[in-house]
């Protein structure tokens, strides 16, 4: 038995090492350390149970022959504890791994460092984006010394990514000074990122219009500021350092004065400028003058061209409109639309009878409109005009008319000026908002019709049919409040407008009576997809006579300007205080106002989250 155990284990010492038998002198030595290996192996593996092995194979006879096919293990490769040694070639091979272990660990901690040097050298050297999410101020610029008109303008002039706000208004200080015919006025810039003051510029006279115009498009200039005064003055101002870049030489307008803002056309005299063209009006009003004016040098692009015309009513653009198919028309009119060529005013102020090629182009459907004697004036739109917008149309690459008139609203194809439809509507006078309320990716438009004592109807018209699909009273003492929309990434937008305190509706009636002071305003936001209530944003005390919507690009966001005259008390002129609002912001803090109840109810966590998730992007629908 110890001699199959002595096999099977192959223990050293107990074979000879010539014949591979046992040696029978060394058989006895070995019989004790062979019966305690026994035990330990019994001990270990349960034993041989009833001749077995542990594994129920048969014990293998009493026989000194060598199992067929068996390896002997040679004296060189046993060691003295009874392992077998590594071969050479192994021990090779675990030195060549771990040497390649190394080197990859080497390259792996090399390129890790040399990352993050990297990061922290671009963390110095490129400096952070302004983070703007809640960035809202509110700047008081002192009193005003008067004035009816309140330009505003958003322009981001010191290139840190955000819009800042640009205004003129008229100064109290020199208002009084003998001598002066008009108080001076200044042109002040705000930083959009705080509202301290970037620069501020004095005025010869009050502004109509301050517009901020890329007059190289591609060429990477700086922002050019166009301002029109109210009198004379044209003049463009460098928006970075607030310098007159030019200003029009007044002579050239000695028979009249400006009776509306610079308007941007193409580049005229191929300077690599666009140029621009300027209405005045003379002491009688069939009077009026187009002066081409060259965008870089502020000179006269040839001499003034006269047209008379007759009509009642307000004054009427001019505005710039590009056909599909390039050719170029302005639009002006008294209480009416007409529109002349671009190619004819050209052609009159160079008293020649060519013009350059890209004038050169007709739309078919507007020469057909030519008055009976072949006159250069077009009709558009004849009666009762009051206001003129362009709207990009959803069907082609140009643009339709909106006009507003004393019996409603009209829009007209700017393909060939044939109605789209016609609203009736009384008492419109504010400038409809254009924006996206329906699904059927057509602007549609937010109304503001007075309804009543110290009540106005705000209503939204579908830009499409031209009926309308949502309307609500709001009590509003303020004769005109402007309101504003944003465009946000879903194809939507939101509408801002202004209203005195909403409180609960009564049964009886949609309207809802505020009960707060009548000077205090709020402003209120209207998203299509919850049309039963209203946001509650802000709210302010005066007048806020104008607004303006600014989007932040790098993150989402928009935010609300708005330019608002305080409250006077007596012997002291009225506060001028410009304030800006974040509208991300501005919605996760709003009011929720229930205009009507709805099956099933929304739910302040369901509405959080989905306020939470808008995002603003740039207009689409700005011509």
């Amino acid at each position: 038995m110890a001699t199959v155990l002595s096999r099977a284990l192959k223990l050293p010492g107990k074979k000879s090492p010539d014949l591979g038998e046992y040696d029978p002198l060394t058989q006895a030595d070995s019989d004790e350390s062979e019966d305690d290996l026994v035990l330990n192996l019994q001990q270990k593996n349960g034993g041989v149970k009833n001749g077995q092995s542990p594994l129920g194979e048969a014990p293998e006879p009493d026989s000194d022959a060598e199992p067929a096919g068996s390896a002997k293990p040679h004296l060189s490769e046993v060691t003295t504890e009874g392992y077998p040694l590594e071969p050479l070639g192994g021990l090779e091979q675990k030195a060549a791994s771990s040497m390649a272990s190394y080197v990859r660990t080497s390259v792996f901690l090399l390129m890790l460092v040399v990352s993050t040097v990297l990061v922290l050298v671009c963390a110095f050297l490129i400096p952070c984006p302004p983070r703007d999410l809640h960035s809202t101020w509110s700047r008081r610029l002192g009193p005003q010394g008067g004035g009816d008109l309140n330009p505003l303008e958003l322009a981001d002039v010191n290139g840190d990514g955000l819009r800042d706000v640009l205004l003129s208004f008229v100064t109290l200080r020199n208002g009084s000074t003998a001598g002066v015919s008009r108080p001076p006025a200044l042109l002040v810039c705000l930083s959009g990122m705080n509202g301290s003051t970037l620069w501020s510029s004095p005025l010869p006279e009050e502004a109509r219009d301050v517009t901020c115009l890329d007059l190289m498009p591609g060429s990477g200039a700086g922002t050019v500021c166009l301002v029109t005064g109210t009198h004379k003055m044209l003049s463009a101002f460098n928006g970075t350092s607030g310098k007159a870049i030019w200003t029009l030489n007044p002579n050239y307008l000695s028979n009249g004065t400006l009776a509306a803002p610079g308007v941007m056309l193409p580049d005229l005299d191929e300077d690599g400028v666009r140029d621009l063209v300027v209405l005045a009006i003379g002491e009688v009003q069939p009077d009026l003058c187009f002066l081409l004016v060259s965008g870089r040098t502020g000179s006269p692009v040839g001499r003034p061209v006269k047209y008379s015309i007759v009509g009642v009513g307000n004054l009427i653009g001019p505005q710039v409109y590009i056909t599909a198919s390039g050719a170029v028309y302005i639009l002006f009119g008294f209480g009416n639309i007409q529109a002349v060529a671009l190619r004819d005013i050209f052609v009159q102020a160079q008293n020649r009878d060519s013009s350059p090629p890209s004038l050169q182009i007709e739309e078919p459907e507007w020469e057909k409109r030519r008055s009976i004697n072949l006159s250069e004036l077009i009709d558009v739109y004849s009666y009762g005009v009051e206001l003129l917008q362009m709207v990009k149309a959803a069907d082609s690459n140009c643009s339709n008319l909106l006009i507003t008139t004393r019996q409603g609203l009209v829009l007209l194809r700017g393909q060939n000026l044939t109605p789209s439809w016609t609203l009736s509507l009384q008492g419109l006078r504010s400038q409809p908002t254009p924006g996206y309320f329906t699904d059927d990716e057509t602007l549609d438009f937010l109304l503001q019709i007075p309804s009543g004592t110290g009540m106005k109807k705000v209503m939204v018209v579908d830009g499409d049919s031209g009926l309308v699909t949502w309307s609500y009273s709001v009590p509003c003492r303020m004769r005109e409040t402007p309101t504003t929309s944003a465009a946000t990434v879903d194809q939507k937008s939101v509408f801002l407008f202004w209203a005195e305190g909403l409180s609960a509706p009564s049964p009886s009636s949609d309207v809802t009576l505020g009960t707060e002071a009548p000077d205090l305003h709020h402003l209120y936001l209207l998203h299509p997809a919850f049309p039963s209530i209203l946001l509650d944003l802000a709210n302010a005390t005066g007048t806020v006579t104008a607004s303006e919507v600014g989007i932040n690009d790098l993150w989402k966001d928009a935010f609300y300007v708005t330019r608002t005259t305080g409250p006077s008390s007596e012997g002291h002129p009225a506060p001028l205080v410009v304030s800006k609002l974040s509208l991300r912001w501005a919605l996760m803090e709003g009011q929720v106002v229930q205009l009507k109840e709805t099956t099933p109810k929304i739910g302040r966590g369901e509405l959080r989250r989905f306020l939470s998730r808008i995002k603003f992007v740039d207009s689409p629908y700005q011509m």
